[in-house]
This record gives C-alpha cells, sequence and structure tokens, in this order.
C-alpha cells in the first residue's frame, strides 16, 4: 500500500464511520474500484484507532461525567442519575453488536465484503434512513431513552457487520423510528460507537501491527482522525437545521453506481 492509497483510506474512513454512509462498505469498495490490493479487515479496524481517538476527545465531558458514573454505580450498586442510566443503556446497546461481530467474524472478512452486496445493503438502508427520518417524529431528547431503546439500537447497529448498513446509518435510523430527534440520534451514536469500536481494535490491531507499523498505517490512522473530527461537527451542525435525506440520496446513488460497474466489468 502506498502512502495516497492509506491516506485516502483513512478520509474514507473518518468522514464515512460518523456520516451516515458506511465506513466499511466505502473501505472496501475504494480498492475494488482503483484495482488496488485490499488491505483486509486488521488495516480497516486500524484507522479505527484514529476516529476512536477523536470521538473520545470530541466528547471528552460526556465521557468524563459517563466514567464518574460508572464508577458511581459500581460503590453503591444502584442506578439512580441520567448519567447513571446513560452508562447502563450504553452497556445495553453494545451487547449485541457484540456478540454479532463474535458469530460472524470470518463471514465479516469474507463473504460480506461483496460489492453486490454492498451496493444492495446501501440502497436498502438508504431507503430505511430517508422513511424513518422523514415520517417519524421528533419528540424525544436522548435524556428520555430507556432500556429497551437502547437495546433495539443495539440490535441495529449489529446490523452493521454487513458493510453498506453502516454503523452510524442503522444506529441513526434505529433511534429515528423510535422517535428521537434527529441531533439525540446522532450523538447517541457517536457515544455507542466507542465501545464496540474499542473491543474491534483490541482484537483486530495487533494483527496490523504484526505486519509491521509502517508510514502508510500511520497516515492512514491520522487522515481518520482528522477527517472524523471534521465529519462529527459537520454532522451536528447540519441535522440541528436539515434532515438525513441528502445522505439517503448518496447512499442510493452509490448504491446504483456499484451495481453499473458490476454489470460492465461483466
Amino acid at each position: 500500500m502506498t502512502v495516497l492509497q492509506a491516506l485516502v483510506l483513512g478520509i474514507l474512513q473518518g468522514l464515512a464511520e460518523f456520516l451516515p454512509i458506511s465506513s466499511s462498505a466505502h473501505l472496501a469498495l475504494a480498492p475494488w474500484a482503483f484495482g488496488w490490493n485490499d488491505p483486509g479487515l486488521a488495516f480497516d479496524v486500524a484507522l479505527h484507532l484514529g476516529t476512536l481517538a477523536t470521538v473520545l476527545w470530541y466528547f471528552r465531558k460526556e465521557w468524563g461525567a459517563l466514567l464518574r458514573s460508572g464508577v458511581d454505580i459500581a460503590g453503591k450498586r444502584r442506578v439512580e442519575t441520567p448519567e447513571e442510566w446513560r452508562v447502563v443503556f450504553l452497556i445495553i446497546g453494545t451487547i449485541p453488536g457484540a456478540i454479532a461481530g463474535l458469530l460472524l467474524e470470518d463471514a465479516a472478512e469474507t463473504a460480506f465484503r461483496a460489492p453486490a452486496l454492498m451496493a444492495t445493503t446501501l440502497m436498502i438502508m438508504g431507503i430505511l434512513l430517508w422513511a424513518a427520518d422523514r415520517f417519524m417524529p421528533q419528540g424525544r431528547s436522548i435524556a428520555e431513552l430507556t432500556w429497551r431503546d437502547a437495546l433495539l439500537v443495539g440490535v441495529a447497529q449489529a446490523c452493521a457487520l454487513v458493510p453498506g448498513f453502516s454503523r452510524s446509518g442503522s444506529t441513526i435510523t434505529g433511534a429515528r423510528l423510535l422517535g428521537i430527534d434527529r441531533t439525540s440520534a446522532a450523538v447517541f451514536s457517536f457515544l455507542l460507537s466507542m465501545p464496540i469500536t474499542a473491543a474491534a481494535a483490541i482484537l483486530k490491531v495487533p494483527d496490523a501491527v504484526r505486519e509491521g507499523i509502517s508510514l502508510p498505517l500511520v497516515v492512514g490512522v491520522v487522515s481518520a482522525a482528522l477527517s472524523s473530527w471534521l465529519a462529527i461537527a459537520v454532522l451536528l451542525k447540519y441535522v440541528s437545521r436539515n434532515s438525513y435525506g441528502i445522505f439517503a440520496v448518496y447512499r442510493l446513488a452509490l448504491g446504483v453506481a456499484v451495481l453499473l460497474v458490476l454489470a460492465v466489468r461483466g
């Protein structure tokens, strides 16, 4: 892999991780479209170190409050405050994705990365995202989440194991289907990304490191961190005034483009 290829993939990872357009699909489709060697899932997960660092820093005040609440829960062994409940909800929301990741790890590295499948899932989730955002009310904030909401959004996150569904796309769509407002859906999606991303990094990053900490790997991680900061800032500002419709249109257009390339290549 060249430094330029790593830079492109890092930027794609950072932007697409938090915009609801599927980072995993972009990381798999870019090498396929440009004729590059597929760096594999271990490299993809290594790029998540950049986005993980960004989400921890961007929401550092929230994480500080959540950490203190987690310590309080362990000390008194009961849940009382909204922050303490949020810790519980993040744990509940992480469980479905963790189970799916363990059960379907092999498929995630092979069969799930087929271009035709990714094109299909991109379009399906695009339609679901548009419909959920178009027709569901915005009557609930992140402070009104329940354990049922957390579990259902967690199940949606588990679907993102198939590239094209998108972790942020699935969780935001799930939250919007539950009537959670656009900004709260995005914030909960970002917070929920940390535990599952950290777990994946613990499992897969050693594979990438064993191949050597190269300049392209470093460039990819750093570019992912910087571009993901931009994605979070832009998305939170954008959805406070606009719908998710533009992302649904992009997903549909990308899915159609992939199918057209497949048809041309035979």
